[in-house]
């Protein structure tokens, strides 16, 4: 199907645009899945902020220029989706990777971040990147333990002295 020159430049601005805030880029070959499949598919990357687009590779090839996702040209052969992550780091790739697991027909091709191009096997590796919660939930529990450690030493010191007191009490009472 024939698509107009406006509209064509359209789909560029908009890609373009969504590749400029993202942080990192997933490519998937998405052969022989069905149009329920890619419904969902499409339901679950709106529902973790994932921007999610089948374009042409003549005009993601251009759509991706002057951003840090220019390196992905190279492996564009094929029908390709595009999955970028807005928020989180490793949202595209969880959920092309959950995808992937339970159709065997969509192939992960490769996978970008901060200008680099990854082979698709570094899925497992992005995939895995704590989520913006998850990494405050660490940052947090990092720093609090320290304080919780000194606090715990504090509160030792007079405990130890009041069994110590205690002890002797006993000691005392069971010698007379």
């Amino acid at each position: 199907m024939a698509i107009r020159l406006e509209d064509k430049q359209q789909i560029v601005s908009e890609v373009n645009q969504a590749a400029t805030s993202a942080l990192s880029a997933v490519l998937a070959d998405y052969r022989g899945v069905t149009v329920e499949d890619m419904t969902a598919l499409r339901k679950n990357a709106r529902e973790n902020k994932v921007y999610l687009r089948v374009v042409r590779n003549t005009l993601l090839k251009r759509a991706v220029v002057d951003t840090d996702f220019e390196c992905i040209q190279e492996v564009l052969v094929g029908p390709t989706i595009l999955a970028l992550s807005q928020e989180d780091p490793g949202a595209a790739a969880r959920v092309l990777k959950d995808f992937a697991k339970e159709n065997e027909e969509f192939e992960i091709k490769a996978l970008s971040v901060g200008g680099e191009l990854m082979d698709a096997n570094q899925i497992d590796v992005l995939a895995k990147l704590p989520t913006m919660d998850q990494a405050r939930s660490i940052l947090m529990s990092v720093m609090l333990a320290p304080v919780t450690k000194l606090a715990r030493t504090l509160h030792e010191v007079p405990s130890k002295a009041t069994r110590a007191v205690a002890a002797v009490r006993d000691q005392k009472q069971d010698a007379a």
